[in-house]
């Protein structure tokens, strides 16, 4: 995988720029490149060689903040063709699914790419993902959205394949699915995990989620939990502090259980 950039804007570098009104913009810094919007023209050699936080002006002297995306600024400024899941679900799935340097994990469902590459951040170099996908167009825009943030040098191979038809990989660490009906999986998920390996599976609906708990219940895994995360920021500017009038309520619900040894 690529290390983190750091030092002056080099070409190639990815770019978040910001206008006074929060507005996102990501681009990719070429020498000829320009960033055109409502607000004015940008040429991309304002950046090349400047500092990481700079504030430039465009052609209609509108300041833009420049810096380099996080990983959670490139999930939701992504190309995408299947709904991802978002930071706020992202961070929490690899702390109940105890994502760990080195594990094998097999993520099922991959989408545009967003828990692929939040899994290959944390696995590092000496992990390794495996995804299964049933659809070849979001097969290739995952690894394309995933080579553009972290390079071509990722251990990653997707599959094109339904994973209710099984799982033919065995030893894995984590299994982590975002399709509708994970029940199925579970059984493939048994002999293919390695003993205390943990399921975990995002689902939008509670229904989905019973279905799951009640299979789970008469299967070989345990300690089964189910939650949500809601995400509320606050608004502070001198004196006036509260919340704001919005929040990110319900995205999806975090199940996640650990394979056990059979009770004698």
């Amino acid at each position: 995988m690529n290390p983190v950039p750091r030092g002056p804007f080099a070409e190639g570098d990815k770019v978040l720029l910001l206008d006074s009104k929060r507005r996102r913009h990501l681009v990719t810094l070429k020498p000829d490149g320009e960033f055109h919007s409502h607000a004015g023209v940008l040429k991309h050699a304002d950046l090349i060689g400047a500092d990481e936080g700079i504030s430039v002006r465009t052609t209609k002297g509108a300041r833009l903040i420049a810096v380099r995306p996080t990983l959670g600024d490139f999930v939701l400024e992504m190309p995408r063709g299947a709904q991802v899941i978002y930071p706020k679900d992202l961070g929490p799935i690899l702390m109940h699914a105890d994502v760990f340097p080195g594990a094998r994990v097999l993520e099922s469902g991959v989408g545009s790419g967003a828990l692929t590459m939040t899994l290959l951040r944390a696995l590092g170099p000496q992990g390794h993902v495996l995804g299964y996908e049933i659809r070849d167009d979001f097969a290739g825009r995952a690894r394309r959205n995933v080579e553009a943030f972290l390079g071509p040098d990722v251990p990653l191979d997707i599959e094109v394949r339904d994973i209710y038809d099984g799982i033919e990989a065995t030893g894995l660490d984590r299994i982590l699915l975002d399709l509708p009906e994970p029940w199925r999986v579970v059984p493939h998920a048994e002999t293919a995990l390695v003993p205390g390996g943990i399921l975990l599976a995002y689902l939008p609906t509670i229904l989905q989620v019973s279905q799951l708990r009640d299979v789970i219940a008469e299967s070989a895994f345990g300690m089964a939990q189910t939650l949500e995360v809601l995400q509320r920021t606050w608004h502070v500017e001198g004196q006036s502090v509260r919340p704001d009038h919005r929040m990110v309520a319900h995205t999806g619900f975090l199940t996640f259980a650990r394979l056990l040894a059979p009770i004698e």
